[in-house]
C-alpha cells in the first residue's frame, strides 16, 4: 500500500515548539487567536500543544480541538511522550476534534539513550511498538518521532521506524532535533529510510528541522526532494533555541520554485497545481499576528516577511524595480498579503467599522474585549489623526497580552534632562487593592521607572532585554515596548504600546512582573496543596 500524497503536508507547530521560545509563553486567548488564523492560512495540521505538560496546555488543546478542529478544518494534534499517561491525556484533550492526531515521541540516539532515557536499544524498540499501539487504540491518525534521529545509529533507526509503523503509525517524523545536519546529509537520511525500512510506504515521511546552524529551511527542502511529504514548521521560524524551519520560507520556496520541485512529486515540470494547500495571501497577516502576540519581533531582513524583504535602497535596484519589478524581485509582495492599501480609521470611525477591520486582521474578540479595545482606540484617536492597521494590531496585542492583573499601574511621572538626575514616581495597586507609591533615581527615565516599580513590587528579577519600536511613521506614532525578565531559570515577557514610550515601558514592565508573580503564586499554591495532602 502506498500512502504518499502528491503534495506537501504543512504541519504547523507554532503553538507547541514555537511557544518554547524563551519568553514567548502564550495565554489561552492568544493560542485560540493564532489557531484560528492558522486555519485561515490553510495549514493541514496544527500541533496545538503538549497536553500532559500542564493543565493550561491540556485546556488549550481541548479548546482548539473544539473550536478550530471542526469538520473540513485542520487536523488537531497533541504531543505525547512514549508513556501511557501522556497518550491518554492527549486523547482526552483531542476527543472533540473532527480530525485528530496523537504525536508520540521517543529518543533513539545513543547519547539520549545513555544519559536521558537510561534504556537499552531493545527496551526502546519495545517501548516504541507498545506506545504507538496504545495510541492507536484511541485514534487512527498516529505520528511517531524518533527524537534526535539525525544523530541516531542508522540501522537502529530503521528498526524503530519499522516497528512503529507495524504498530500503527501513519506518519513517521524524522527530527533533526539539535539542528546538526547539512542539507546533503538530511537528504541522504530520508533516502536511507526509504530504502531500508520495508514497510515505509505504509506511512507518510515527515521532517522536523531545527535552525541551530541556520540550515532548517534548506534541510527541510532537501528532505522533500528525497521523498518526505510532510514538513513541520512554525510561523516566523520561532521555537526552541535558534528556532525551526519557517513556514513562510518553505511555502514560498515551493511556490516560487514550483517548476523545480514538481518532478520530485511526480508532476510535470510545467504543472501549475499548488504544492501545498496554504493560502499565501494570509502569510503576512499570520506573521504579524504571531509576532505581536508572542512578543518575538521579526528581524527587518527576515526572508519573506521582514520589513526589508521588498525594500530597495540601491539606486541601480530602485531603477530596475521602477521599470519592471521582476528585475530584482522574485515574488510579488501581494502574493503573501503584503499591501500598503490600508483602511485608515479615525476618531469619527464607529464601533462596527472598528470590529470589522479587526476581524479582517484575524482577531475575534468577545463583547467585553471588544469594548475595552474600542475604548483604547478612541483614546488613541484623540491623539492621532489617522490610525492604521499597525496601530490596531498594537492596541490588540497590548490588550490581549495582559497577564492576570495582580499589580496595576495607576500613575507614572518622570523628571529628567541633560543637567538633572532622572527621577521617577510610580503608584501601583497591589493584589490586595492597596495603592502604594514610591520614587527612585536611575541612569535614565526608564531605569528610574523600573527602580521605583521594583521598590513597590519587590520580586527579584533580572532584566535581560528591552526593545522599543515605532509602530508607524510620524511624531505621533505609537511606541511598542517589549521586555524580557529572567527569574531563576525561566524567562517572562512583557509588552505594551502607547504614544508615550515611558508609559509603554512602565506598562510592559508591570505586565512582565504580573506574569512572573502569577507563576510564583501558582507555585506556592501547588506547594501548599502538596504539603496539605502529605499531612
Amino acid at each position: 500500500m502506498n500512502t504518499q500524497p502528491d503534495r506537501i503536508i504543512i504541519f504547523d507547530t507554532t503553538l507547541r515548539d514555537g511557544e518554547q521560545s524563551p519568553g514567548a509563553t502564550l495565554n489561552m486567548d492568544e493560542k485560540l487567536t493564532i489557531a484560528r488564523q492558522l486555519a485561515r492560512l490553510g495549514v493541514d495540521v496544527i500541533e496545538a500543544g503538549f497536553p500532559c505538560s500542564s493543565q493550561g496546555d491540556f485546556e488549550a488543546v481541548r479548546q482548539i480541538a473544539e473550536t478550530v478542529g471542526v469538520e473540513g478544518g485542520p487536523t488537531i494534534c497533541g504531543l505525547a511522550r512514549a508513556k501511557k499517561a501522556d497518550i491518554e491525556t492527549a486523547a482526552e484533550a483531542l476527543k472533540s476534534a473532527a480530525s485528530a492526531r496523537i504525536h508520540v515521541f521517543l529518543s533513539t540516539s545513543d547519547i539520549h539513550l545513555e544519559y536521558q532515557l537510561k534504556k537499552s536499544k531493545s527496551e526502546v524498540l519495545d517501548m516504541a511498538e507498545e506506545m504507538v499501539a496504545h495510541a492507536k487504540s484511541f485514534l487512527d491518525n498516529i505520528e511517531f518521532s524518533p527524537m534526535d534521529a539525525s544523530r541516531s545509529d542508522s540501522e537502529f533507526l530503521y528498526q524503530v521506524i519499522e516497528r512503529a509503523i507495524a504498530a500503527g503509525a501513519t506518519t513517521v517524523n524524522i527530527p533533526d532535533t539539535v539542528g546538526y545536519n547539512t542539507p546533503q546529509e538530511m537528504g541522504a537520511l530520508i533516502s536511507g529510510i526509504r530504502e531500508n525500512v520495508p514497510n515505509i510506504n505504509q506511512a507518510i515521511i515527515s521532517v522536523h528541522t531545527q535552525n541551530d546552524l541556520g540550515l532548517a529551511t534548506p534541510n527541510a527542502l532537501a528532505a522533500l526532494e528525497s521523498g518526505a511529504r510532510q514538513v513541520e514548521c512554525t510561523i516566523n521560524g520561532i521555537g526552541e533555541r535558534a528556532g525551526n524551519a519557517a513556514l513562510e520560507e518553505l511555502v514560498m520556496a515551493l511556490h516560487v520554485r514550483r517548476q523545480y520541485f514538481n518532478p520530485f512529486l511526480g508532476r510535470s515540470r510545467e504543472s501549475e497545481e499548488p504544492l501545498t494547500r496554504i493560502d499565501t495571501r494570509e502569510i503576512y497577516k499570520s506573521s504579524r499576528l504571531v509576532s505581536n502576540l508572542s512578543g518575538m519581533m521579526v528581524q527587518p531582513n527576515k526572508a519573506i516577511v521582514g520589513t526589508n524583504a521588498f525594500a530597495h535602497e540601491s539606486g541601480i535596484h530602485q531603477d530596475g524595480v521602477l521599470k519592471n519589478r521582476q528585475t530584482y524581485e522574485i515574488m510579488d509582495a501581494t502574493s503573501i498579503g503584503w499591501t500598503n492599501n490600508q483602511i485608515i480609521l479615525g476618531k469619527h470611525s464607529g464601533r462596527n467599522a472598528f470590529n470589522s477591520r479587526l476581524q479582517e486582521l484575524g482577531y475575534e474578540l468577545s463583547e467585553t474585549e471588544l469594548n475595552k479595545a474600542f475604548l483604547r482606540f478612541k483614546e488613541l484617536a484623540d491623539k492621532k489623526k489617522e490610525i492604521t492597521d499597525w496601530d490596531l494590531e498594537a492596541i490588540l496585542s497590548d490588550e490581549i497580552q495582559q497577564a492576570p492583573e495582580l499589580f496595576r499601574l495607576e500613575l507614572v511621572q518622570v523628571s529628567c534632562g541633560d543637567s538633572a538626575r532622572p527621577t521617577a514616581t510610580v503608584t501601583l495597586r497591589t493584589p490586595e487593592g492597596e495603592e502604594l507609591s514610591d520614587a527612585a533615581i536611575g541612569t535614565g527615565p526608564v531605569d528610574a521607572v523600573y527602580q521605583a516599580i521594583n521598590r513597590v513590587v519587590n520580586v527579584p528579577n533580572q532584566l535581560i532585554e528591552f526593545s522599543v519600536k515605532s509602530v508607524t511613521a510620524g511624531i505621533d506614532a505609537i511606541g511598542e515596548v517589549t521586555i524580557r525578565l529572567r527569574h531563576e531559570d525561566r524567562v517572562y515577557s512583557g509588552h505594551a504600546a502607547h504614544t508615550d514610550i515611558i508609559v509603554a515601558s512602565a506598562r510592559a514592565y508591570v505586565n512582565a512582573l504580573n506574569h512572573l508573580s502569577a507563576t510564583l503564586r501558582q507555585g506556592n499554591q501547588a506547594s501548599n496543596l502538596s504539603a496539605h495532602q502529605q499531612n
